[in-house]
């Protein structure tokens, strides 16, 4: 194949490593993202049982995003990221991003997948090129799914197996006058659903808005 004009980052995040947290640790990344989520307000409501998704590690950071439904029937949602030891579990320098949103699956039932993303880094491509590094996760609403990867126009630039229905991405978006679109496969490679991380109305000018990093 000829080389890629232009170079566009590809399965630069590390696949997860590790089971989905219980015990302890689920309890320590737990409390972390429930810190993160007080300044949320009381509109929120009470979150009910933490699902967390596939962890993945970038530039030295291990992500594991978090989900919840509410007592008031919103989605809180977010991630815990630390600095992962050399054996695993020797994590330091935790931090903690979180948000909710009134839309749910509940109150849109033509969705195929649940997504949420966020913005934690940029890579610098050629010249003035710049791509932000967006953390997807997500679950599949359709039953058969195996494998999620995010394309970057003709480019699959992450994948990820499912771990029951939920999955992480970590990949470049709003790059080479592409933006970020996720697919969900079966185990023989057959395509059975797809969604943008963008509404079908945003404008071309909205879409470096349509990402906000976090604080």
């Amino acid at each position: 194949m000829p080389p890629a004009t232009p170079a566009i980052p590809s399965n630069v995040a590390e696949p997860s490593h590790e089971p989905a947290p219980t015990g302890r640790w689920a309890d320590r990344l737990r409390a972390e993202f429930l810190a993160a989520a007080q300044d949320l307000g009381d509109d929120v409501g009470e979150p009910g049982e933490l699902a967390f998704h596939p962890d993945r590690t970038w530039h030295g950071y291990t992500y594991i995003p978090v989900s919840a439904t509410t007592s008031t029937d919103y989605q809180l949602y977010g991630y815990v990221r630390f600095v992962a030891g050399t054996d695993g579990r020797d994590q330091g320098d935790f931090s903690a991003y979180a948000d909710f949103t009134e839309e749910t699956p509940e109150r849109n039932p033509d969705w195929t997948l649940d997504l949420c993303d966020e913005v934690v880094g940029s890579w610098h491509g050629d010249g003035d090129a710049l791509a932000s590094m967006t953390l997807v996760w997500g679950r599949a609403l359709v039953t058969g799914g195996a494998v999620a990867t995010a394309e970057l126009g003709e480019t699959t630039v992450d994948q990820c197996q499912l771990a029951g229905d939920r999955f992480t991405l970590l990949a470049a978006d709003d790059y080479a006058d592409e933006l970020l679109e996720v697919r969900l496969y079966t185990q023989a490679g057959e395509e059975i659903a797809r969604e943008s991380l963008y509404d079908d109305d945003d404008d071309d000018d909205d879409t470096a808005e349509s990402h906000a990093a976090p604080s």
